[in-house]
């Protein structure tokens, strides 16, 4: 199954807009006031949402271990624990 691609829209939000959406949507689907057709198209952008803010922290999470250098060690630890 190939993967969605990004809405421009959720594409442009930093990452703590779009938690803040993701947010919103999961507390809207848990009290169960939207209706059947409205929560797929929830469920759908929050799926969206959800794998922008994991691409978000990704990239985050590589620049630090660059700057750090912990990508690195990291690498070289499970190389001598093998």
């Amino acid at each position: 199954m190939a993967e969605t691609k990004i809405p421009k829209d959720i594409a442009d939000l930093n990452f703590e807009d779009a938690l803040s959406q993701l947010e919103e949507i999961v507390r809207d689907l848990e009290a169960g006031q939207v209706k059947l057709d409205e929560a797929v198209k929830y469920y759908e952008r929050g799926a969206m949402l959800k794998r922008h803010c994991e691409t978000k922290l990704a990239d985050a999470r590589m620049k630090i271990e660059k700057i750090t250098g912990l990508g690195d060690a990291m690498k070289l630890e499970d190389m001598e624990s093998e």
